[in-house]
Parts: C-alpha cells; sequence; structure tokens
C-alpha cells in the first residue's frame, strides 16, 4: 500500500470522528482502525508513523496508541 493512501485513508477517519471531541475521536478513530484494517494496512501506518508520520492528523497520532500493533507474520 502507498504512504500516500495510508495517509489519505487514515485522515479520512481522522475528519468523520473530528466533531466527537479530542477524546472520544481519538478513541473511535482506534477502534475503527483495529476493526477495519487489516495487520498490513496497520503495518503501514506504523512505519510510516515511525519516519515522522507527516501529513498525518494530529488526531490519527495520538490514536496510534491505542491501535494494536500487527504481528510479525502478518507484514
Amino acid at each position: 500500500m502507498e504512504t500516500r493512501d495510508t495517509v489519505r485513508m487514515a485522515n479520512q477517519i481522522a475528519s468523520f470522528f473530528a466533531g466527537y471531541g479530542h477524546d472520544d475521536a481519538v478513541k473511535e478513530i482506534a477502534d475503527h482502525l483495529n476493526r477495519f484494517w487489516e495487520p498490513r494496512m496497520r503495518k503501514a501506518l506504523f512505519d510510516h508513523l515511525a519516519k515522522g508520520g507527516e501529513g498525518l492528523d494530529p488526531l490519527v497520532k495520538d490514536a496510534s496508541a491505542l491501535v494494536r500493533q500487527p504481528k510479525p507474520e502478518a507484514a
């Protein structure tokens, strides 16, 4: 998956939940990513975050602390 696609999709999710207020938005974003993003998509997100997370909405960055890390074999 291209990094720009990962960033775009994560930011769309953040945009949807932004009106919930920071804490609820962070929780809902993480819940969405955990429930609907397959491990390779979450890996792409974590790889991008490890490089600084350029372009990611701050809500996505905050939510990443609640997102399950994919298992190495899922990469």
